[in-house]
């Protein structure tokens, strides 16, 4: 564990959080948001916001556990120093991601982004996303919950720089 780092959401890439205890040895439960999910065991430092800081932890073990994972933490040592991180979302600096191609894109880079349609009628913000067996699906509240396919005929432009997703969609749908 080192000194909290401040919190600059630009920096970051949360890849997962802490979703509960494992047994009595400090091993934590981990939800994964990366594909497949044992991907984030690759990366040997992970930060875990506490308290508004991103705090550095070193990953000394994981492993796959059932249909999900489990790791343990350098200088988590028993289930209460655990149960201290439940909750915590699970970052790493953002340049340590692999390089994507100009055509795809992070999910945590869309969540947040205004969603307007061609005719530049306002749908929301895109909240959060997840896989169907087809495609990705953008979930984005706004008046109401859309959920709208992450595919070529509905998303027509991902602008990062300008903070929006235009889409193909009819509003009152």
């Amino acid at each position: 564990m080192s000194a909290p780092v401040e919190k600059e959401e630009a920096d970051w890439a949360i890849l997962g959080r802490v979703s509960g205890l494992f047994g009595v040895r400090g091993w934590i439960k981990v939800f994964s948001h990366t594909s497949p999910k044992e991907n984030i065991l690759n990366y040997s430092s992970w930060f875990l916001l506490r308290d508004g800081q991103w705090q550095e932890y070193k990953l000394k073990q994981g492993k796959l556990q059932g249909k999900g994972i489990v790791a343990l933490l350098d200088g988590i040592n028993d289930r209460d120093q655990a149960a201290e991180l439940s909750g915590s979302d699970i970052a790493v600096r953002r340049d340590q991601l692999p390089e994507i191609s100009p055509d795809e894109y992070y999910w945590s880079d869309l969540e947040g982004r205004r969603v307007i349609t061609l005719e530049g009628v306002e749908l929301g913000r895109v909240d959060y996303l997840f896989e169907t067996g087809a495609n990705d699906v953008l979930v984005v509240k706004g008046e109401t919950v859309r959920l709208l396919p992450f595919i070529d005929q509905v998303i027509k432009e991902v602008d990062l720089d300008g903070d929006q997703i235009t889409v193909d969609w009819d509003p009152d749908f």
